[in-house]
């Protein structure tokens, strides 16, 4: 029986890409580069800093001058956190149904807690999730399960007893590494180099966040 569900949070609970890209776009617009479109975003949006600069720059972490770049995006994001970003479509309803099943459900991501705790605030979810384990809270980041391990240690549940939404396939590989059962959400921003998420070793896709209900 599932006791717990956990969220990545960039593209899978909230679309945080317009926010992310405003960012990476005021960079460009300071150096005299043209503004890349949202869609061209989305695909690196999951990979934060890391990826959003090498689309926008071709820049990668090593590089002169990375660590200035990664600086200045990071502060330029912070100003303007929650300005356009917003809950996915059925997201809100599907927390809903969980917290009226008695369904425990939290946030493992990669996003650093000076943006993860703050946007959950302005989000309204903040009080509501059961735990969040943002990038930074373990020595380990997704690929690697220790996040996983933390939140359901947190939650106190078996891995088997829990499933997690994620749209990367870091989120999968990090599934099946804590034994957790992995879901991809085909409705996020899917980034892994054009590899098609069915081949990433889920055995279970979503359409939509409601979807999830079905399989609970």
């Amino acid at each position: 029986m599932i006791k717990a569900v956990l969220f990545d949070l960039d593209g899978t609970l909230a679309d945080t890409a317009p926010d992310l890209g405003h960012a990476l776009n005021r960079q460009r617009i300071e150096r005299n580069l043209p503004i890349l479109p949202i869609d061209q975003i989305r695909g690196q949006a999951s990979a934060g800093a890391r990826g959003l600069l090498g689309l926008g720059f071709k820049i990668k972490l090593g590089d002169p001058g990375y660590e200035a770049m990664r600086d200045e995006f990071l502060n330029f994001y912070e100003e303007r956190l929650c300005h356009d970003t917003h809950l996915f479509p059925g997201i809100a309803e599907l927390l809903d149904e969980l917290d009226a099943r008695n369904l425990l459900w939290g946030i493992v991501t990669n996003k650093p807690g000076r943006f993860t705790n703050p946007l959950l605030q302005q989000l309204g979810l903040s009080s509501r999730a059961a735990c969040v384990i943002s990038g930074g809270d373990t020595a380990k980041y997704k690929p690697h399960p220790e996040p996983l391990l933390t939140a359901i240690k947190a939650l106190a549940v078996e891995p088997s007893e829990c499933i997690y939404l994620g749209d990367d396939v870091r989120d999968v590989e990090a599934s099946l590494a804590a034994g957790i059962e992995p879901i991809i959400a085909k409705y996020g921003y899917l980034g892994n180099g054009g590899e098609p998420p069915e081949s990433w070793g889920a055995r279970y896709l979503i359409e939509h966040p409601k979807d999830l209900l079905s399989y609970l």
